[in-house]
């Protein structure tokens, strides 16, 4: 069993010792010193790299963290306004900003916020240009250079008639007064020779035009802090772009920022049989890590195996109404029973920023181990759910 050392959450007295099945479910719990490894090595690489890294908020947006976060990081990506105004409050480094359209209402305040402003077609350039330029923004354009390296259409910004980013038959040299640097995005979970290959395609369709700009946003989806990632690759990478041209690299890692480092406890509600034996938990698929049913995704779970590669076989399910709120098919040595708790690792990424209140289900607390000492520092109720609807 793992056992949290110190464990305080509401309810509970301040060095109370918890462990798993005392925690309040669901939560989600964030273990700062895995969250601070990944973020040292990421460091550690942009260091040797010569390249500036970003959080990417949308896959992680815990500005408790933030902090902690700007001890290592050069600044956050955002994609809009309040990813935006978040990064300037509580980070308070660089913030970018790249949106597929900007709203023009919402444009003079992202303006207050950002350092670099990246748009996705030269139409939205014209439009917001004299804005742009006027607070002293750094504008970039993103491209598209048509080739994709993943195998997931949802995540491919690079799949036939994608609307992210300009073509190289699109792009507008002469319009290009201004811009200052060059974005794209093309990676999801992706290792380095990825980014390699993407590259030398980025050099070739719009290499003529690096003269023009002094930075460069390689995006997002380098798995840098997983166990086989070849940051020796990325490093040589980018040491020998900047050497052939003399820009400024950025990256923005989200998954890599707060890979492994939390998980979401759940609490069996009932065993339901029908054809298979179903553990209905107090956690939803649907709204609590909704990439499971979106990507489609299939979380780790403590102690879990494939079916059938233990004793007890179980479909781990949601509480909700939605048939679909389905985890995944998961074995076990022991029986899973009313009361057994059942904990999805690798949940940092992509679940506090995109839950939701389907069915009136309770958004988790927000916990985090620190120090040997691990708190709810959120909590979640009704007014959540009502003060979202009408």
């Amino acid at each position: 069993m793992l056992v949290h050392p110190r464990v305080t959450s509401s309810g509970q007295a301040p060095g109370i010792l918890l462990t798993i099945d005392s925690l309040p479910t669901p939560c989600y719990v964030v273990y700062e010193d895995k969250l601070e490894r990944n973020l040292s090595k990421l460091r550690r690489v942009a260091d040797e790299a010569g390249c500036r890294v970003l959080l990417a908020q949308k896959a992680f947006s815990m500005w408790a963290m933030y902090p902690l976060a700007a001890r290592y990081l050069d600044g956050a990506a955002a994609s809009g306004l309040f990813e935006a105004r978040l990064s300037s409050e509580e980070m308070g480094k660089e913030t970018h900003v790249f949106s597929a359209a900007y709203r023009p209402a919402e444009f003079p305040e992202i303006l207050s916020y950002a350092d670099h402003v990246v748009f996705n077609s030269f139409g939205e350039w014209r439009r917001y240009r004299g804005a742009a330029l006027a607070a002293g923004v750094s504008p970039g354009i993103r491209v598209n250079p048509e080739h994709s390296t993943g195998s997931n259409p949802i995540y491919d910004p690079c799949s036939p008639m994608s609307r992210l980013g300009v073509t190289r038959a699109e792009f507008r040299a002469d319009e290009m007064d201004g811009i200052s640097g060059i974005h794209f995005h093309t990676l999801c979970e992706r290792n380095a020779d990825a980014l390699a290959e993407t590259l030398a395609v980025v050099e070739a369709k719009f290499g003529e035009f690096f003269p023009r700009i002094r930075w460069i946003n390689m995006g997002g989806g380098h798995n840098i802090t997983r166990a086989d990632y070849d940051d020796a690759l990325l490093i040589r990478t980018i040491r020998a772009f900047r050497e052939r041209h003399g820009l400024d690299v950025y990256i923005e890692p989200g998954e890599a920022i707060a890979l492994d480092a939390g998980y979401l406890a759940a609490t069996v509600l009932d065993i339901a049989r029908n054809g298979a034996e179903t553990a209905i938990l107090d956690a939803s698929a649907a709204c609590h890590m909704p990439d499971v049913i979106e990507g489609p995704y299939r979380p780790p779970v403590l102690g879990g195996a494939a079916p059938g590669a233990k004793a007890f076989t179980y479909r781990l399910a949601g509480p909700t109404c939605l048939a679909g709120d389905v985890v995944g098919d998961y074995s076990f040595d022991e029986p899973l029973r009313p009361g057994s708790r059942v904990v999805f690792e690798d949940m940092a990424i992509y679940t506090m920023v995109k839950n939701n209140t389907f069915n009136g289900i309770s958004l988790p607390p927000i916990a985090v181990l620190r120090g040997g000492e691990a708190r709810v520092i959120r909590e979640f109720g009704y007014s959540d759910f009502k003060d979202r609807l009408s």
